[in-house]
């Protein structure tokens, strides 16, 4: 019997001291490579010319027309195209996503998020156009963003990095929409800036944000969302301004233009507008991150509504979009997806609408994504084009008038397409003129670095967030107040659920169970189903019906009979909730607010005037009855766009 545990000790010993060699020599070949890829950057030097000093980022001792602010955008375009390889073009049409550190330095291995060494994506792939999806705080994300700029600067040509991101300044977790991030305004996300009816808000928020991007070397946001709300199942609801066309567009066309500003410039951010030409009516609601979801449906034939609020982003002369996933079921001469689709991107966006700017991918739609380099996490989310190798979705995504390849960190099979006389090269030249006039436009060649000492006087100042808070409060919409219960007065006794306690006592005594209290307060959020299939993204996605169900729907009725009950639902999409409305004493609808802008709301600090931007079904059967991409057809709402109360 000793025999035998000593044996099996001995087994787990050999195996852990197996496991700590190959770890030890995987750490020492990342090490290897990453000192190998470093060795390869060059100094950086400067240009003295009558007291004027300028960058001499290709280190030849001379000025060249890209390297002098003074000169023509599109001379310095021309000049710098001229003097890249071929590899170094095609580096410029790849985005993939980067992991931030919390320290502020750069990752030298790959990470679950990030595919490769820094080194190795900047010096060896010529990559320079990253999203970066960790949250990292705002101090460290302007240390980490001069790091990978200084990186670049030492490249060949020195030509600078764009940082890229999905919204930051909402309460909504999710890597494939946004990401909170500590440090920045706290505002509603964006169909709560639609409930507010505010396009000075709306564009107010995107000055704001602005500011705080630019404070930490952000230069693209990947957004607004212009996609209609009119399937209430779509997990994307939340990120859209509701499903009226004419509202979602002006409210896009603010949010531009508080980005871009009237002139785009240095001082801009640079929007991808998305998913052109509209991504909402998602078939049975289901996303077009998964398989399943590859279909949009037009039961209505209501296509062209779907278009409406991308007029409003092309009047602000919006600099890039961004095509969905989906396929546009019956709407082209073939079913393939919107990025691989020359009649969406050419004929429709580029010939249609005169849009000149930079198109690029959904992300992931080519390649299959690495988890650690290992094995295949995700499949590609080539749609309709399955059947097709890497080269030819490559190949048939710029035909269709891709200019960027969106997630996609593997820049060599687009090489070897031009390298092989597949892809000419005039072709990459005119997707690489268009990105690199945004660098330039911007700034970036002329100094992409922040001021790492002044961060904290740009972001999340007390401005800005009281600016952020005030957004919250108009986005508050009041549906139902019996017998003016509301605003709550004096202290009563209060029940909580889902409210930070240490906010809550500030307006009352909160006790531990309903019976026992003058009025119940729960903040609730839309429920959904369980995912679908084994992507893990699909956590992330809130998919599947809109209801509260069994034990969970009996438990919170039995609160409401129980005890005068205020009912705040957060939207992240459409709820349906009527057993629940009748029975509450008060009903507030949120869209990513503070516990303590509810409170306000219900102790009267403030009069609620949000208006809803979406009709509230009043059933599943009215949800599966209505059509995919027609607005306002669910059978008897229980709220109606447009609804909400104030204090009389």
């Amino acid at each position: 019997m000793k025999k035998s545990i000593v044996g099996i000790l001995l087994a787990i010993m050999g195996l852990i001291t197996a496991v700590l060699g190959m770890l030890a020599a995987l750490y020492l070949k990342l090490k290897k490579d990453s000192q190998r890829n470093l060795a390869q950057l060059q100094e950086t030097y400067e240009l003295h010319i009558e007291d004027v000093t300028f960058r001499d980022l290709n280190g030849n001792g001379r000025l060249d027309p890209y390297e002098d602010p003074r000169r023509p955008v599109e001379e310095r375009v021309a000049d710098l195209l001229s003097q890249m390889t071929i590899e170094e073009k095609v580096g410029l049409m790849f985005q993939p996503m980067i992991d931030g550190r919390k320290d502020g330095d750069l990752h030298e291995h790959p990470t679950p998020i990030q595919a490769a060494a820094t080194s190795e994506l900047v010096i060896n792939r010529h990559l320079n156009h990253f999203n970066i999806v960790q949250s990292v705080p705002v101090a460290m994300l302007a240390k980490w963003v001069n790091k990978i700029q200084k990186m670049a600067e030492e490249t060949r040509l020195g030509i600078p990095v764009t940082i890229s991101t999905d919204p930051r300044h909402v309460a909504m977790n999710n890597p494939g929409a946004g990401i909170q991030t500590e440090g920045f305004s706290p505002w509603p996300f964006q169909l709560g800036l639609a409930a507010t009816r505010d396009e000075a808000v709306v564009e107010q928020f995107g000055d704001i944000a602005r500011q705080e991007y630019l404070a930490v070397g952000i230069r693209t946001a990947l957004h607004p969302m212009a996609d209609l709300a009119t399937e209430p199942r779509w997990a994307r609801m939340g990120h859209t301004f509701g499903e009226d066309a004419e509202l979602a567009k002006t409210l896009t066309a603010a949010y531009i233009r508080g980005f871009q500003g009237k002139t785009f410039g240095k001082d801009s951010v640079s929007c991808m507008v998305k998913h052109f030409p509209g991504g909402g009516p998602q078939k049975d609601g289901w996303d077009a991150h998964f398989s399943y979801g590859r279909d949009q449906a037009y039961p209505g034939e209501n296509f062209e509504y779907h278009m409406i609020p991308f007029e409003g982003a092309f009047a602000e002369n919006v600099t890039q979009v961004m095509p969905y996933y989906g396929i546009p079921l019956g709407q082209t001469s073939e079913d393939v997806a919107m990025g691989y689709n020359k009649e969406i991107l050419t004929d429709l966006l580029r010939e249609r609408f005169g849009f000149t700017g930079v198109i690029c991918t959904d992300w992931g739609i080519v390649t299959d994504s690495k988890l650690m380099g290992v094995g295949p996490a995700m499949k590609a989310r080539a749609w309709g084009v399955d059947e097709l190798s890497v080269k030819e979705r490559f190949q048939k995504a710029l035909d269709a008038g891709v200019d960027q390849f969106g997630g996609e960190p593997q820049p060599q099979p687009l090489v070897e397409l031009v390298k092989d006389g597949v892809v000419p090269e005039a072709r990459i030249d005119e997707s690489v003129t268009r990105i690199l006039r945004l660098k330039f436009e911007m700034g970036l060649f002329d100094n992409p670095y922040v001021d790492e000492e002044k961060v904290g006087a740009f972001v999340g100042t007390a401005e800005f967030v009281q600016a952020g808070l005030n957004a919250q409060r108009k986005s508050v919409v009041l549906l139902k107040n019996d017998a003016n219960v509301l605003p709550l007065n004096g202290r009563p006794k209060i029940y909580i659920e889902n409210i930070d306690p240490d906010v809550a006592q500030k307006y009352g005594d909160i006790v531990k169970k309903p019976k026992k209290a003058d009025v119940a307060i729960l903040r609730l959020k839309t429920p959904f189903g369980p995912p679908q299939g084994k992507d893990f993204l699909e956590r992330f996605f809130h998919q599947g019906d809109l209801d509260f169900k069994g034990k969970e729907k009996a438990r919170i009725l039995k609160i409401l009979d129980k005890v005068p009950t205020i009912v705040d639902i957060e939207l992240e999409r459409a709820a349906v909730i009527p057993e629940i409305a009748e029975k509450s004493a008060g009903l507030l609808a949120t869209f990513g607010v503070a516990d303590e802008i509810v409170l306000e709301a219900v102790f009267g600090k403030f009069n609620p005037t949000g208006k809803l931007p979406i009709d509230l079904p009043s059933s599943m059967e009215a949800v599966r009855n209505q059509k995919e991409d027609v607005p306002f057809d669910t059978e008897n709402p229980l709220f109606k766009f447009g609804d909400g109360l104030s204090y009389e």
